[in-house]
């Protein structure tokens, strides 16, 4: 359009599959949830959800499109190389499909992939000692973190087999001077390890903003009683819905 702006989708909702409407419903509330939260890069980041069915196909954001403006229908589906499987008027950021194709396609229990770039994020992936034992939130999750050294912004597809090799089996990760990532099974879990995680990650900022001499270090054997207890997937069911009831207050309109 000519004042820059991307001309909109129709709706979708029942020209596609239930199962796949569901997945683009879930998908877009949680790019309205990085948004309502303060955790959107403008246009930039990506979240991406794998499409129920025998196609290795899943949905990510349009390019150009701010977070709080993704529904539904406007999601893009796109297969493990990159093209548009679907008739729309958007297109997707070559950064954002190397990185989540990577996991998609290395990792089948990923069906949901975050990656953000906030504040404190790229902040605690800067520091050498990454995400230390300094908070409860930290203490719950650092057995499941895993570390990406940057190589510059993600356009090589080459990057993606160091990105599946250093991401392992872990449901997190920090791209050190970049951002982090989750990756869950569900929306709801994928969101909760997220929000658990950024939380972390600004309580570790605020404790080093005095400097790093007086901050205390959990007790080892408080570190491995908290490792033994962490287990915040099994209570991603019980909090997603009162998120999405917040969405619903602030920022409906996410599953149009």
């Amino acid at each position: 359009m000519a004042d820059g702006t991307l001309a909109g989708a129709g709706s979708l909702k029942g020209k596609v599959s239930e199962e796949e409407w569901t997945a683009r419903v879930e998908l877009a509330a949680l790019y309205r949830l990085v948004a309502l939260h303060g955790w959107d890069d403008a246009i930039f980041t990506h979240i991406s959800m794998r499409v129920p069915g025998p196609e290795h196909h899943f949905l990510i954001n349009p390019y150009g499109l701010f977070f709080d403006e993704i529904t539904a229908s406007s999601l893009v589906k796109v297969d493990l190389e990159g093209a548009i499987v679907q008739e729309t008027p958007y297109f997707i950021n070559p950064a954002g499909f190397t990185i989540h194709s990577a996991v998609h396609a290395a990792r089948e229990d990923a069906l949901c992939v975050m990656h953000l770039h906030t504040d404190a994020g790229v902040g605690v992936s800067a520091q050498a000692e990454g995400l230390l034992p300094i908070s409860q939130n930290a203490l719950l999750l650092l057995p499941s973190i895993a570390y990406h050294e940057y190589e510059g912004v993600a356009l090589n597809l080459d990057e993606r087999e160091r990105i599946v090799k250093d991401l392992g089996d872990k449901p997190l990760m920090l791209l050190r001077n970049h951002g982090t990532l989750s990756a869950g099974p569900t929306a709801a879990a994928t969101w909760l390890q997220m929000f658990f995680f950024e939380r972390a990650c600004a309580q570790q900022v605020a404790a080093l903003s005095g400097g790093r001499d007086k901050v205390l270090i959990a007790p080892e054997a408080a570190q491995i009683e908290a490792a033994r207890q962490g287990a915040i997937g099994s209570v991603g069911k019980l909090a997603w819905p009162g998120f999405l009831r917040k969405l619903d207050r602030h920022l409906p309109g996410y599953d149009a």
